[in-house]
């Protein structure tokens, strides 16, 4: 079959499996996610051997450290994938939750019960342990998941694919519930992008070059973050201290994430104080600081900003700093230049805080807290999927309910509408 005819006829079979996989029982959920868990343990070797073959290949193609780091399923990453198999077991299944019941005046009962969303489309890059994570959670949710990883990682996704796919049909459920394309023609997903009959959703996780060219190809609704521009504003009377260790945690435990410090705005009156301090500890880190024309002043290791690192995302050991003003000043810097994924703020002054919370439009606004703690598993859902910078249907990082959706359900007893 050419590639195109392979896909659609994926993407049949994974509708087909997506209502055996809607009326499965909780147990049943979980039984399946158990023996995906030992099976990965028990076919480890086989995995990693077949994880060598793309290492080998992305070396021999001079990929980056950092990219070969995300690609690599060391026993570190193997461990994680199987702990949070286990931990989705450990989650409330959203399926069939029923709410909002309510008795109308014409004698009708109407509530709304939580269904999967169906066939979701995964587009994502690098990092195989995705591969996992996302079908984990498309199985407890009830959902059928049609992979398509990057071709850097074909190799390992295809024996993950494997070991997971027979662990259902060790458990009589339709193996077509979780696939992975398997070519790495970049063909593949232009034709995935059109089945809007077939598939419900896509999610496409990877750089903001493959995330705008699925936002602009596909006929399905997809769920989408370009980038993270994150910022942490200090107030004037913050604690310095405090904001030192907010910043350097959001700046340097994990440059190459999402939820990374970008951005660092200072108070003005604060500043002559705070910006020292977390200076030396940025620059002993090797941060590279690229301030306004007053951090220069303070920090005259800092390079000089242009009006082009205001909204970059670095991911890597860069940080642009900028002195403000007031809250205000900050609060309309972010609006400007933020990504809506992370915001936070470091205060002492309540009103200051609750303010920052209201009106800053972000998937996640901390006060008083790293940036780094916008993460699925850090705010309870277990594995995240990924995480959505708009707001239909998901906001933030999405868990289990976010792969399911609400349908009305009536209980009535013979009414009929006049």
């Amino acid at each position: 079959m050419s590639i195109e005819q392979t896909i659609k006829e994926m993407a049949l079979q994974a509708r087909k499996a997506a209502h055996a996989m809607s009326i499965l029982s909780t147990e049943q959920k979980n039984n399946v996610l158990s023996r995906m868990a030992d099976a990965l343990e028990e076919h480890k070797a086989y995995i990693q051997a077949e994880n060598s073959k793309d290492l080998e290949a992305g070396r021999a193609k001079g990929l980056a450290v950092a990219m070969l780091d995300r690609l690599e399923l060391s026993d570190k990453v193997m461990a994680a994938m199987i702990g949070g198999l286990r931990e989705v077991i450990a989650l409330p299944d959203p399926v069939g939750e029923i709410n909002d019941m309510v008795r109308r005046p014409s004698g009708i009962t109407v509530g709304r019960m939580r269904i999967p969303l169906g066939v979701i489309g995964m587009i994502y890059e690098s990092r195989p342990n995705v591969t996992v994570d996302a079908a984990a959670l498309c199985l407890k949710a009830g959902n059928a998941i049609l992979l398509r990883g990057g071709s850097e990682a074909i190799h390992s996704n295809l024996a993950l694919a494997k070991v997971l796919q027979d662990a259902l049909t060790a458990e009589q459920v339709d193996a077509a519930a979780i696939q992975v394309i398997p070519t790495t023609d970049r063909e593949a997903v232009t034709f995935m992008l059109q089945l809007e009959e077939e598939i419900d959703l896509i999610i496409p996780r990877g750089g903001e070059g493959l995330i705008r060219f699925v936002a602009e190809n596909s006929r399905i609704p997809v769920l989408k973050h370009y980038k993270g521009v994150c910022h942490v504003f200090v107030d004037a009377g913050a604690r310095i201290d405090m904001a030192v260790d907010i910043v350097m945690n959001g700046k340097v435990q994990r440059p190459g994430v999402c939820n990374a410090l970008e951005t660092l705005l200072v108070h003005k009156d604060i500043a002559a104080d705070f910006l020292p301090a977390a200076a030396r500890e940025l620059l002993a880190a090797g941060v590279e600081i690229r301030g306004c024309e007053q951090t220069c002043k303070l920090v005259p290791e800092a390079k000089p900003a242009t009006s082009a690192d205001w909204p970059m995302e670095f991911l890597e050991l860069i940080l642009a700093v900028k002195v403000v003003d007031d809250l205000d000043a900050a609060m309309a810097h972010i609006r400007k230049y933020g990504s809506q994924h992370t915001e936070v703020i470091v205060t002492e002054n309540y009103s200051h805080g609750q303010r920052f919370l209201r009106e800053v439009d972000a998937s996640a606004v901390m006060i008083n807290a790293s940036s780094r703690f916008s993460d699925g598993g850090q705010f309870g859902l277990g594995a995240e999927i990924g995480i959505s910078t708009t707001k239909l249907h998901a906001y933030g990082p999405m868990g289990l309910k976010e792969l399911t959706t609400r349908k009305f359900i009536v209980y009535g007893d013979g009414q009929v509408r006049a």
